[in-house]
């Protein structure tokens, strides 16, 4: 199973994409989490992360692009995964296509959470307090829906039109959640 999952900040695709992934047997792959644990590192690429983030600004998409070529090749990553985080923009959605068209597979299915903005500013900063992620002020959220709008969020027309968006509401327990998307997704790839 080669699939994306998305939405708006907050709208829980880090917890369903892992519960998601687990479904199907494959690797979940944050590129959220892989630009927080460099951050958390001190790597080169964390302190330049490190500042976008804490802007609410995505990182370029040359270096989004590098670091999910490189994981897609990973063996784990070869009978299929679960991808969150990226595509974000344009660039990125057609570098996946040229990726996934050398490896021999496309994406068979997005899947997208479906969550009322407020709901998830409350959310987000609920987490930050608990998490203590610095990149989780009001400001630096705010910031980052005006960039999903402006840049993620045409990608769901894109995926539409291919006939691969699964739109899910994002709002519940997490097992109620994750049981909705599970039997949308399976709804899917069987073709019902």
């Amino acid at each position: 199973m080669r699939m994306l999952i998305m939405g708006p900040p907050g709208a829980g695709k880090g917890t369903q994409g892992v519960e998601i992934a687990r479904h199907y047997g494959v690797p979940a792959i944050s590129t959220g989490a892989i630009f927080r644990s460099n951050v958390e590192r001190g790597t080169e690429l964390g302190l330049v992360v490190g500042q976008l983030m804490a802007k609410g600004e995505y990182v370029p998409d040359e270096v989004t692009i590098k670091i999910v070529a490189q994981r897609l090749a990973e063996p784990d990553a070869a009978a299929g995964f679960l991808l969150d985080g990226f595509p974000r923009t344009v660039p990125q959605a057609e570098a996946l296509d040229l990726l996934l068209a050398e490896a021999g597979g496309p994406l068979q299915a997005v899947l997208s959470l479906l969550v009322e903005t407020e709901t998830l500013v409350a959310r987000m900063l609920k987490r930050a307090e608990i998490e203590h992620r610095a990149d989780d002020n009001e400001d630096a959220i705010r910031r980052r829906f005006e960039v999903y709008q402006a840049e993620t969020a045409p990608l769901l027309d894109r995926y539409s039109g291919q006939g691969l968006l699964v739109e899910v509401d994002g709002v519940g327990a997490v097992d109620q959640v994750t049981a909705r998307c599970a039997a949308a997704l399976d709804a899917k790839v069987q073709g019902r």
